[in-house]
């Protein structure tokens, strides 16, 4: 592991990306010790604040864990694929936020992304997964629900279809889709949306679903994603009709 002083990066950065680096590589296995921190200020010649620092760091991503004691020390951790849903959520946020994605090419992704698991997802999806969809579509049918409420019934309707395809990965993959695009799509079409009509499609999805009808599934996504394509085209369309009158 070698970290380059002249670099103006942090060398606590370094430090944990070298050590990352390992830990993809497979040179550190899981469970495995890391070196002391003593051994590693030796060894990148840097202080223990800063390999401390670099820790920290390794520990945030849940990369290793550390324990106390007189057999304690740093290990590298074993990743779950629920540990990393957050940074991918995170990361998918800042993306969307920070770059100039248009509203139709993150809808367009989103919706496409959720397709690729339709198949699986009804083939798969479990009793609890299909019962889960189904109490979101009644929570969503409340008249005095309110939009944040709404919002976020959508998204455990969709996490709970995506997750019916029993892939991990996929549905790793899909948690930015869900859990990060669909929130931002919302906050942009909530004011013209007809929840009935919201209501209806989730409901077609659902019966679908139960019907093991991978087709019908993802025929409801495409219809899903028409309409909230229809949605924010026509609150864009209205914004300047807005100002004006202002």
């Amino acid at each position: 592991m070698k970290i380059d002083p002249e670099n103006p990066a942090d060398l606590s950065a370094q430090i944990a990306t070298a050590i990352r680096d390992e830990i993809v590589s497979g040179r550190l296995i899981v469970d495995q010790r890391l070196p002391s921190e003593a051994e590693m200020s030796d060894h990148f010649d840097v202080s223990r604040p800063t390999v401390r620092e670099a820790l920290k760091r390794l520990a945030a991503q849940s990369l290793i864990r550390t324990q106390r004691g007189a057999s304690g020390g740093a290990f590298v951790n074993r990743l779950s694929f629920q540990e990393a849903y957050a940074q991918q959520i995170t990361t998918s946020t800042l993306l969307l936020s920070m770059n100039a994605v248009s509203f139709e090419t993150a809808c367009e992704a989103r919706f496409a992304l959720e397709r690729s698991c339709a198949a699986l997802s009804a083939q798969r999806r479990s009793a609890d997964q299909l019962a889960d969809m189904r109490a979101e579509i009644h929570r969503q049918s409340q008249p005095g629900l309110t939009d944040e409420a709404f919002c976020a019934s959508d998204v455990s309707f969709h996490r709970a279809l995506v997750d019916g395809a029993h892939n991990p990965v996929l549905s790793y993959q899909l948690a930015g889709a869900v859990e990060a695009m669909q929130p931002l799509m919302n906050m942009i079409t909530f004011s013209a949306r007809d929840r009935a009509r919201i209501v209806a499609l989730h409901q077609a999805i659902a019966d679908a679903a139960e019907a093991r009808d991978g087709i019908a599934v993802a025929q409801g996504l495409t219809a899903l994603e028409e309409e909230t394509q229809k949605l924010a085209a026509g609150v864009f369309a209205a914004r300047p009709l807005k100002s004006k009158s202002d």
